[in-house]
């Protein structure tokens, strides 16, 4: 278990984070949270985030659906 220390900044309080628990990235948003005594923090989910879906259309190659879908039976859908 680290320990650490946290320091004033103008009105705010930063946490120091030991050098061997540190991000690469320090472009990183976070969430943090009190709950009892306790802070927890933790990157920001970016599951929705279009930067992530961006990301993963860049990953495909450069021929992907060059030739389109081909023919598809489209369903009728009915509002219930």
């Amino acid at each position: 278990m680290h320990t650490t220390k946290i320091i004033q900044r103008g009105d705010s309080q930063a946490i120091l984070i030991p050098s061997d628990l540190a991000y690469e990235n320090t472009d990183i948003v976070f969430e943090i949270e009190r709950v009892g005594d306790e802070l927890r923090v933790r990157p920001k989910s970016m599951h929705h985030s279009l930067a992530r879906t961006l990301g993963k259309f860049a990953q495909f190659e450069s021929d992907f659906l060059v030739e389109g879908r081909g023919d598809q039976e489209q369903i009728d859908r009915t509002e219930e």
